[in-house]
């Protein structure tokens, strides 16, 4: 038994001491019952395991305080690892995290749970992985210290700098590796180049505008000596400019005005003259074979012949009314919302201010053209059944008013319509302004559309 006994951390002295310990704990007892009897041989070996005992009591003591003393030195490790300043990671060969401490956890942006065995690798941005990897397989390939600058993305922001330092771990097949956030260097590094940059390129500024406040000084003679000439030239090219833009409004203008004739005649009076054509022939036939009746057969012709005519009136008023010049602006207004009246089904009010006849002709042509074409959108599009046509004294000159009670439009979407043949809300506001006025437009839903056109009189005191 004494041979399988386990070696003690100091032998002899804690024998001597168990000893010691046995021989007084004996001398303060009870002797056994029957000593006398008990053999010499049981006495030593009780003795022995009784020593044995008080050595392993001894011995758990010692192993005690020394996993104390582990436990506080592990404590005080963990302690300074976790809540290190530096990121200290642990690889295998593979680059697997195996351990991490918090600083780590932080510059990947995860809790330390979710980072254990996941490759390092994938938290490097794309261009800088290949050089990690290199890097990892030197500190396994060729066991020295060493180092490399990284980047790392992150979300929401651009990718963070960090310098990692590699070495093998004593003892074990792992790599230790210990990373900084060098950010706040780098851009501090990129900060002083670009000031470095910038004063340079001051100092060349300086430079190139002495230069050029030279160049200048030398340029201001030739300028002002050629000031005249091109303010000449200038104003030549602007009204060649506005010749040429004329012409071609002109052009386009007589286009129009001629496509609309050429629609006109060919859609009303040409099938009118078709239409008397063939009444004619018919006549001509008729007056051979029943002369008598001449008389019954020529009132079909004499009134496609009064609708021929009427249309020709029509279509001359349409182009400028001679009643606008010879008669005024009220009575050709009056003639006209007549007649459209006639023609279509809804009730037209009309009131006018007298004074509005002291106008110079192509104002009284402009309030004509604003109310042909106001009724004309009327009919296309508002599909009003009332109209209200005003022309009332304003402040310097007069104001003609369009009202009706029918749909609603955005007034904010208002563009010219280039299908359009005829003059449209842009076109009336370019006539009106043309001649000094002011064109407003009001459309509410349930109360219909408002046009207005104020136009100032020639001058100051007419039309009062």
């Amino acid at each position: 038994m004494t041979g399988r006994r386990r070696n003690p951390i100091a032998p002899h002295p804690l024998r001597r001491r168990a000893q010691t310990q046995l021989r007084r704990r004996q001398e303060s007892g009870r002797k056994p019952a029957g000593g006398a009897t008990t053999a010499n041989e049981t006495l030593r070996l009780v003795h022995e395991l009784q020593v044995h005992q008080i050595e392993l009591e001894m011995q758990n003591e010692e192993l005690q305080k020394a996993r104390g003393a582990m436990e506080a030195s592990l404590a005080k490790y963990s302690e300074l690892y976790d809540f290190a300043p530096v990121g200290y990671f642990t690889l295998n060969r593979e680059g697997v995290i195996c351990e991490c401490n918090l600083a780590g956890a932080s510059l990947l942006g995860l809790v330390r749970s979710a980072l254990v065995k996941r490759r390092f690798a994938t938290f490097v941005t794309a261009e800088d992985r290949p050089s990690f990897l290199a890097l990892l397989r030197r500190v396994f390939d060729q066991p020295a210290m060493q180092e490399g600058d990284l980047r790392l993305p992150r979300a929401g922001s651009g990718p963070i700098d960090i310098r990692i330092r590699c070495n093998l771990s004593a003892g074990s097949e792992l790599c230790q590796m210990a990373v900084w956030d060098i950010t706040q260097r780098r851009l501090a590094e990129r900060a002083e180049i670009v000031r470095r940059q910038l004063e340079l390129m001051t100092a060349a500024n300086q430079v190139l505008e002495t230069e050029i406040a030279r160049r200048r000084k030398v340029e201001v003679a030739l300028k002002e000596s050629e000031l005249r000439a091109r303010d000449l030239l200038g104003e030549s090219q602007k009204m060649q400019g506005q010749l040429r833009e004329y012409s071609r409004r002109i052009l386009r203008v007589q286009e129009d005005q001629r496509a609309a004739i050429s629609r006109d005649l060919h859609d009303r009076v040409g099938q009118l003259l078709v239409a008397i054509n063939i009444h004619l022939t018919a006549f001509a036939d008729a007056a051979m074979r029943q002369p008598k009746s001449i008389k019954g057969s020529i009132g079909p012709i004499l009134k496609l012949l009064e609708e021929s005519a009427e249309h020709v009136h029509s279509f001359a008023r349409e182009l400028r009314p001679t009643s606008l010049d010879d008669l005024g602006l009220i009575p050709a207004l009056a003639a006209y919302l007549r007649a459209f009246r006639k023609r279509k089904d809804f009730r037209i009010e009309f009131a006018a201010f007298e004074g509005v006849e002291a106008m110079d002709s192509d104002k009284r042509m402009v309030l004509y053209r604003v109310v042909q074409e106001a009724l004309t959108n009327v009919v296309k599009h508002a599909k009003a059944t009332r109209v209200n046509v005003s022309i009332f004294k304003a402040p310097g000159g007069v104001c003609l008013e369009i009202s009706d009670n029918g749909k609603a439009f955005n007034v904010r979407q208002l563009a010219p319509d280039q299908s359009n043949q005829r003059l449209g809300m842009i076109g009336m506001r370019e006539r009106v302004e043309m001649v000094g006025g002011r064109f407003h437009v009001v459309s509410k839903a349930g109360k219909g559309t408002t046009v207005q056109a104020q136009i100032p009189f020639a001058a100051a005191g007419r039309g009062s």
